[in-house]
């Protein structure tokens, strides 16, 4: 990624569409709702050309082939799809869902620590659906970590689909803000964090992914590295239908590390987060939502 390119891609749609498909879902079922979804999908696939371009630069490398058109709209249905079902996941509507999960044990033993961890997830699958089994486990609390704008337009979509949902949502770019987080981690609270996108050409390394280099944001890496905690990926995997998979598997760990290695380290956990979603990708690969040149 060369620049902040995808801060500059509006979102399409607005607050009052989201309210209205909120409520159109909601009476009409999952199954109605998904009609007026391909329609969505059908239009994004067509009139969205940027998105377009990120598609055949991304499928290609992913399935070792060239796409046709039916595997670039199966992407963008995807992306449709877990859109759609985060207004049920945060009504609290988990019984339309077959989630599998992978790493529960891993989670279960930190949150007997009660130390807090940093959860890295990507614009790989649903974040939501993540953040449903928090909701759904005992004492599982779980914040999210975004740069202002991002944060500022996730509590305006939260409220517009479910007013009482209330979601700990922490605004980075500040010395309070890392206080915040330093707070929650004390209180066991898992903080969340998407490790593949960053607001500027600051504070990237080049990595190897998919055949090609691409610029991933170490700022995630270095906040956990600060405050000695371990780094959990997390993805949920959208496999078609009403499944998902959800996956945590741990992938650093900075508790103990000196200020000597700890730059090292954070590398280090870049490339390995780096790889596994790569392997994620190539197993999953219409789950992939940056639609906006990747690669540099």
């Amino acid at each position: 990624m060369t620049s902040a390119e995808w801060r500059n891609n509006r979102e399409r749609g607005s607050v009052l569409l989201i309210r209205i498909m909120t409520f159109l879902s909601l009476a009409l079922g999952r199954r109605a709702g998904r009609v007026i979804l391909y329609g969505i999908a059908g239009y994004f696939f067509l009139f969205a050309p940027r998105a377009r371009r990120a598609s055949l630069d991304y499928l290609p490398r992913v399935l070792g082939r060239r796409p046709r058109a039916r595997d670039r709209f199966r992407q963008v249905m995807s992306f449709a799809t877990t859109i759609h079902d985060r207004l049920y996941l945060l009504n609290e509507r988990f019984e339309l869902f077959d989630i599998a999960i992978d790493g529960e044990a891993l989670m279960m033993a930190r949150l007997r620590t009660g130390g807090g961890g940093f959860l890295i997830g990507a614009h790989l699958g649903s974040f939501e659906v993540t953040r449903a089994i928090g909701r759904r486990q005992r004492g599982l609390r779980v914040a999210m970590v975004a740069y202002e704008d991002n944060a500022r337009k996730l509590n305006a979509m939260l409220a517009a689909i479910n007013p009482v949902a209330k979601v700990d949502t922490v605004a980075l770019g500040s010395v309070e803000a890392m206080l915040r987080v330093r707070e929650l981690l004390a209180e066991g609270v898992f903080v969340g964090m998407l490790g593949d996108r960053t607001p500027g050409d600051g504070g990237v390394m080049d990595v190897r992914f998919l055949g090609a280099t691409a610029r991933f944001p170490v700022g995630p890496m270095r906040v956990a590295a600060l405050l000695g905690r371990p780094v959990i990926l997390m993805l949920g995997l959208y496999l078609g239908g009403n499944r998902y998979r959800v996956v945590f598997e741990q992938i650093a760990d900075f508790s103990g590390i000196g200020r000597q290695e700890r730059e090292a380290a954070v590398r280090e956990a870049v490339v390995r987060y780096a790889g596994r979603l790569e392997e994620y990708c190539r197993a999953y690969p219409y789950n992939w939502f940056n639609f906006y040149r990747f690669w540099t």
